[in-house]
């Protein structure tokens, strides 16, 4: 859930001539009094200073978590967990990532298991996104700046009211339809206890929609590597996350109607089903022999998988065959498939297909020489261009940043399973090659801090920590360098 940096001070301005038109009050300066409390300063939303406020806002929800599992009554262990694990798997749950460093179902009480997934539900919807809809509970009233923070957050447009009703509408009908059919399934075939068959199917159904993850089993969800009801189901909650609010929003307006939707619907839609076909055939050919992983099983079930496995690393974090046994092709092409991730403004991580979608017409544009770059019958806008290679280039030292900084720390590992580790990190997806618990603790900070940027985006941890700078008001001189 990328932070869109736009002006706040021009949506300021778009509120006020909205208000004036349909007869509102407009918002006044704030009185000097009134700026004296308000030391986050809402009254003068930039974008550095809603990104600082959005990444402040993740942080305290971070430490939050991290005091609530150091609690001796989350862990099974006694006395409680050390700071470095309770971070870990905090960070990693509010992040929907998913990687762990201890196991989920043996090491968390019940009582760790819900803060986990509260967790897991809060950082789906974005943390500012659920202040504003407890807000809304509770039937206060919200002033324009919180409010412009909540539409900022979830890159949307209109009343924050409106837009927090329909994601959480949308939330609780997904996975409420998830749950269901996971409970028929647990209580039904596995014979569990129906209260156990409920907690089950309803961890995983928002663990799967936030694209999380997270699973109450040591093999994740290995034991159900050739059930198509538990694994499909699952799989069709990441897909429905990963394709972000506004296209679930706008697929249900217009869903007959494909000449009202817009860029970024258009995008998602056109590249999502061609990376979930590539990403299948791909493992599906490397991993058909491979014993440890697809090899022995019959076909319709390899392919089941490989469907599967091709979702999921997309940006979440289930795994039905054995990762660490994979071979190295398979977790290079996975790299790309995690880096890439899922639609804007929804649950998914990565640089968004939207942003992949973007460069790919840029470059192909080019390459045929034109001036204007068109995607799917429209014209694409020079500022958004700059947007994607902004988030590239950060996405990328980000990941080898990390990368190296690993490596340096632990000398005996390779560079294969080093950055598929820091990928899913960034990216938010959670897959492991099963380093993750041995990595020296500097170097699970390292994952911590990856999570975190892959989770706000870089582009808004780069906003938040920039030092404010005005705009020359002079152009210099152009000039063409040589490229390529």
């Amino acid at each position: 859930m990328y932070f869109d940096p736009v002006p706040i001070t021009e949506a300021l301005r778009q509120a006020a001539i909205r208000a004036r038109t349909h007869g509102s009050r407009i918002p006044r300066a704030v009185p000097l009094s009134r700026r004296r409390r308000d030391p986050l300063h809402l009254h003068e939303l930039t974008p550095a200073r809603s990104a600082r406020i959005i990444v402040t806002a993740f942080l305290v929800a971070v430490l939050t978590g991290t005091g609530l599992l150091m609690l001796p009554p989350a862990t099974t262990a006694p006395g409680g967990t050390d700071v470095l694990t309770a971070a870990f798997t905090a960070t990693s749950a509010l992040c929907v990532t998913g990687l762990v460093t201890v196991d989920t179902a043996t090491y968390w009480t019940p009582f760790g298991q819900v803060v986990i997934i509260c967790l897991i539900q809060v950082g789906g919807l974005g943390v500012m996104t659920f202040t504003t809809m407890l807000g809304i509970l509770l039937a206060r009233k919200f002033g324009l700046s919180t409010r412009l923070l909540a539409n900022v957050e979830t890159k949307s447009r209109g009343g924050a009211r409106k837009v927090v009703a329909r994601i959480v509408a949308t939330t609780a009908v997904i996975e409420s339809i998830a749950a269901l059919i996971l409970f028929l399934r647990f209580w039904g075939h596995y014979h569990y206890p129906p209260g156990t068959a409920l907690a089950h199917a309803g961890f995983h159904a928002v663990s799967a929609f936030n694209n999380a993850g997270f699973a109450l089993y040591t093999l994740n969800v290995m034991d159900f590597a050739g059930d198509a009801w538990v694994l499909l189901t699952l799989a069709a909650c990441v897909i429905l996350g990963g394709l972000g609010f506004p296209v679930l929003y706008e697929l249900r307006r217009h869903i007959r109607v494909p000449r009202r939707w817009s860029m970024n619907t258009r995008l998602v839609l056109l590249v999502t089903p061609v990376l979930l076909a590539g990403g299948t055939l791909f493992l599906l050919v490397l991993e058909w022999n491979n014993p440890s992983t697809l090899g022995g099983q019959p076909p319709a079930v390899k392919l089941l998988n490989a469907f599967f496995q091709s979702t999921i690393s997309r940006t979440a974090g289930f795994n039905s065959i054995d990762i660490g046994h994979m071979h190295p092709v398979s977790w290079l092409g996975m790299d790309i498939l995690m880096f890439i991730g899922g639609g804007p403004a929804g649950t998914a991580g990565g640089l968004k297909v939207t942003t992949f979608g973007v460069l790919f017409f840029v470059a192909l544009t080019e390459i045929r020489g034109g001036a204007a770059v068109p995607v799917l019958g429209k014209q694409l806008s020079r500022s958004v261009q700059r947007e994607a290679i902004t988030v590239v280039v950060l996405a990328t030292v980000a990941v080898i940043g990390g990368t190296m900084l690993i490596m340096l720390t632990d000398t005996g590992l390779g560079l294969d399973r080093v950055l598929f580790e820091s990928v899913s990190a960034f990216a938010t997806v959670g897959l492991s090659t099963g380093i993750t618990p041995t990595l020296a603790p500097f170097a699970q900070w390292v994952l911590i801090a990856l999570m975190f940027t892959g989770r706000l985006g870089p582009v808004t941890v780069a906003a938040a920590i920039a030092f404010g700078r005005r705009p020359p008001r002079y152009e210099l001189p152009k000039e063409r360098p040589l490229i390529g």
